[in-house]
């Protein structure tokens, strides 16, 4: 479910960027550094979306980008595949709450 939500907010990401620039919706897809596709706005505005998604669908409210993330030795936000890890954990915090 997770995946499919990022999907989704790829989806709307996609609607406003060149063709060139489109993610691909691939758990491998890089999202950050120098094989990257997105700056650092276009991050915060996917992440912005992803979580939206998973408060209207899952009915969880999460952040993303908070100093927890960005002081991991590696970024949650490098690929699809770790961010659906990282939200993941999140979502099993909440859970276990």
């Amino acid at each position: 479910k997770v995946t499919e939500i990022i999907y989704q907010a790829i989806n709307e990401i996609n609607e406003e960027l060149d063709q060139a620039l489109k993610l691909e919706k691939s758990t491998n897809t890089v999202l950050m550094g120098s094989n990257g596709k997105l700056d650092s706005l276009g991050i915060v505005h996917l992440l912005v979306i992803i979580e939206q998604n998973i408060e209207d669908e899952l009915d969880k409210i999460i952040t993303l980008a908070d100093e927890r993330a960005m002081s991991q030795k590696r970024s949650p936000f490098l690929t699809i595949e770790t961010l659906v890890d990282y939200i993941v954990m999140l979502l099993r915090e909440k859970n276990d709450e």
